[in-house]
């Protein structure tokens, strides 16, 4: 019998081993998934959770809960691999040998990178929603928050769910116009890229949105210090009652003055990838094949999810999309069979714009976001905001527990990045048909 050894039980490891558990009989393949902790957090609800959309209580579940019958779950910490014995040494003293690894554990925050970050500001005048503690610190202080300056920043790339801190600014702005005061805030986001966002369409699209809803945007920008303000400053609107706040300084010496300070820290890999040598890059991340996720560092090694370094966006739908190319060059691998270069790059987003709507954006490796509909003519509208896609990002939470975590095949919706139903720029379309003849 094969041992396919996991590390991570999040989103890329828990729809990898039922998707496994599908293609093996349990007297051919012993699965073991393997995570430091008993819940699984479903991280897009985490921007709902300041602005009190939801709960903590209703986007976490019992991680052993959401795999199949016949997969084996040790919740232990991760000492080490030895890809050279083939071997995973655990936290409480025990090992795992494996005849496939797959390294699915993510990207974790890395806030003490950042001087000043968690000094005395932390959960009172500076906070991340990127954790389960500081989007519910971050609702308590909004909910607090009468008026002044608030300014999302992220320290620096690649970051989970690149969208994520503008859609914080856009429910932002929704958030205080609801409750009457948008007036009092200063909205401002701050960003160490060029552009709002990476991919150039997308960058027109949402740096007009920043536009249109009176958010400045700051570009360039590489935090070196976060010096916050006084106990209770971005609170209470210390702005308008001539309080100190806090600043933002950059590396060469741009000052961004705050009240409250929303941070998205520098990320990196799991802490035992850097104990583990030949494994990892200097970030942590997982050098892998970009098409058939097969780690560099030995053939019997693939990565998943956030912890690979492959060169698109570190999203759940990648993860979702990687798992069955992944799956399936697992089964290959051990079979003595050819790997499939099966992965793209597919990613897709919902990006949140507030007042109900959302955009929709797919794209892969070599194509930019486009206009059309996904995933075909009737589909859901890219690049474009509207109620539909809002809808389709609330219901994706119900799709993740029920079909993407169990890792079912959806019907119309595949690894690879679907042509039909976008509108090509007319020369690219002209080329794609010279490339067919």
């Amino acid at each position: 019998m094969k041992r396919i050894v996991i590390l991570g039980g999040g989103t890329g490891g828990t729809l990898t081993a039922n998707r496994l558990r599908r293609s093996f009989d349990e007297r051919d393949a012993e699965i073991v998934v393997v995570d430091h902790d008993a819940d699984h957090v479903y991280q897009p609800g985490l921007l709902f959770v300041p602005f009190g959309l939801t709960s903590m209580q209703r986007i976490v579940r019992p991680r052993r809960q959401q795999f199949r019958s016949g997969i084996s779950f040790r919740q232990a910490g991760i000492g080490r691999v030895d890809t050279g014995a083939d071997r995973v040494h655990l936290d409480d003293g025990t090992a795992l040998d494996y005849d496939v690894l797959v390294v699915a554990t993510g990207a974790r925050l890395l806030p003490g990178e950042t001087e000043g970050l968690t000094g005395p500001g932390w959960l009172k005048s500076v906070f991340t929603f990127y954790t389960p503690e500081g989007a519910v610190a971050l609702h308590r202080a909004l909910e607090r928050f009468t008026g002044g300056r608030l300014v999302v920043n992220v320290v620096d790339m690649p970051i989970k769910c690149p969208v994520a801190p503008l859609e914080f600014c856009f429910l932002a702005d929704y958030y205080f116009r609801r409750r009457g005061i948008r007036d009092r805030v200063e909205l401002t986001y701050v960003t160490p890229l060029d552009g709002a966002f990476t991919k150039p369409v997308c960058n027109r699209e949402l740096s007009g949105l920043l536009v249109d809803k009176g958010i400045e945007l700051v570009t360039e920008f590489n935090t070196g210090t976060v010096e916050a303000g006084p106990a209770g400053a971005g609170t209470a609107g210390s702005a308008a009652s001539g309080a100190p706040g806090g600043r933002l300084i950059s590396y060469d010496e741009r000052v961004v003055p705050f009240d409250l300070a929303v941070v998205i820290p520098l990320h990196g890999g799991a802490a035992y990838v850097e104990r583990s040598p030949g494994l990892g890059d200097e970030l942590g991340f997982i050098p892998v094949d970009p098409s058939t996720l097969q780690a560099k560092a030995r053939p019997n090694v693939f990565a998943v999810g956030d912890a690979t370094d492959v060169p698109t966006s570190k999203a759940g739908s990648v993860a979702h999309f990687e798992g069955d190319v992944l799956a399936d060059n697992v089964r290959r691998f051990l079979a003595g069979q050819e790997l499939l270069a099966g992965f793209d790059g597919h990613t897709n987003c919902f990006i949140e714009t507030g007042f109900g709507k959302a955009l929709l954006i797919d794209f892969n490796y070599g194509t930019e976001p486009l206009a059309g509909h996904y995933p075909a003519r009737l589909g859901l509208p890219l690049l474009r905001q509207s109620r539909l896609n809002h809808l389709g990002k609330l219901a994706f939470q119900q799709f993740y527990w029920h079909s993407l975590l169990p890792g079912r095949d959806v019907p119309g919706i595949s690894s690879a990045m679907p042509a039909r139903g976008k509108t090509r720029p007319r020369a690219q379309a002209a080329a794609g048909a010279r490339g067919h003849r």
